[in-house]
């Protein structure tokens, strides 16, 4: 999962090439327009998820470092992402609206992304056991040897440089797709889209908290590894040092990819071209490109066949989660003011 998280910062730096677009209309007018109702129940579950990470690290017993020099760059970039967002707004600049949007999207998608590598390492040191076993056997039992696309990748480099591009465009992906949202004023999407992210983010690890794995590399590759695919092989060394409390500290710019099932590339995948099939000019591009990693992760991620439907299904039910929260909302706004009253006051955080 979290192998491309801690990349999340600089992926967002890419709205500084972005801005060369030309923005469409989006103006300061937009900034004073009533935030979309999601935004609310967006924040409520970050506060609610930075509380629960909490109390999963002091039960692991780990902690962050805020003096350590990896943590710079985000700190850095959150400050760099407060100032877009609440002064800009106040200059003159013709792009401001669009920036200051974007800034917003890009942070909310970096705490998120931060937050759920944080708390894989917690999870992962309250674990026991491994599932490989079980996932492995899914895998043969639906006819996938991973021997042999790792056999066939290892055997041709031109598999494993397309494979690498690839896994890596988990990186590209959103930073676009968040900034045409900020060009076209459709903060709406945005956030359906970050709520999405959040609640895939959130089923993965609830998921990988009971069957943790090493991944078939470790599992079935005995010998060499004459190719080291993107993801290495971080599992089968952290989690059993972060069980046997030897890793104490959580450095946000060393945080690896510890879940194997689900597969969270996957997930990511699917939540990108479902977002991207209703925008237009974006929506081959995205597809092909997800497509492309797809295919690539069980290899560059170290993934079973089975992790990948594991996050396929996350990714499906976060999408039909959000769907029905929004038709509940619809229908909270059609009721009688009174009648509104009575439900805000049981559910007021989601309303």
């Amino acid at each position: 999962m979290s192998t491309f998280l801690p990349s999340a910062c600089r992926t967002f730096q890419l709205f500084g090439w972005l801005l060369a677009c030309r923005g469409q209309g989006v103006g300061l007018a937009t900034m004073r327009r009533p935030a979309p109702f999601l935004r609310r129940p967006i924040l409520i579950a970050l506060c609610l998820s930075g509380a629960l990470l909490g109390a999963l690290m002091y039960s692991a017993g780990l902690h962050f470092d805020p003096s350590r020099p990896s943590n710079i760059p985000y700190i850095a970039g959150g400050l760099v992402a407060v100032v877009l967002r609440f002064a800009l707004p106040r200059t003159a600049w013709r792009h401001a609206g669009v920036v200051a949007h974007f800034s917003e999207y890009a942070a909310l998608f970096t705490i998120i992304s931060l937050m759920g590598a944080s708390a894989s390492y917690p999870i992962a040191a309250l674990t026991q056991g491994y599932a490989d076993a079980t996932l492995h056997h899914i895998d043969l039992y639906m006819g996938f040897d991973w021997l042999a696309l790792y056999r066939l990748v290892c055997n041709h480099p031109w598999l494993q440089m397309a494979g690498t591009i690839a896994y890596r465009s988990i990186y590209i992906t959103p930073a676009l797709l968040l900034w045409r949202c900020a060009c076209t004023g459709d903060k709406e999407r945005a956030y359906r889209f970050l709520a999405s992210f959040w609640l895939a983010a959130f089923l993965t690890l609830a998921i990988f908290s009971r069957m943790p794995a090493i991944g078939p590399l470790s599992y079935l590759w005995h010998g060499p590894i004459s190719y080291m695919p993107e993801s290495e092989v971080w599992q089968s060394g952290l989690i059993p040092a972060l069980r046997e409390h030897q890793l104490q500290v959580v450095d946000l710019g060393q945080l690896r990819g510890i879940v194997s099932a689900p597969s969270f590339h996957t997930a990511a995948a699917i939540l990108y071209m479902a977002m991207a099939w209703r925008l237009g000019a974006l929506r081959w591009p995205v597809l092909i490109l997800n497509v492309a990693m797809l295919v690539s992760t069980p290899v560059e991620g170290t993934h079973y066949l089975v992790d990948m439907i594991l996050g396929g299904i996350v990714a499906v039910s976060a999408l039909v989660l959000i769907h029905l929260y929004l038709q509940l909302r619809q229908k909270y706004q059609d009721l009688d003011p009174d009648v509104q009253v009575k439900v805000a006051s049981h559910v007021p955080m989601l309303i």
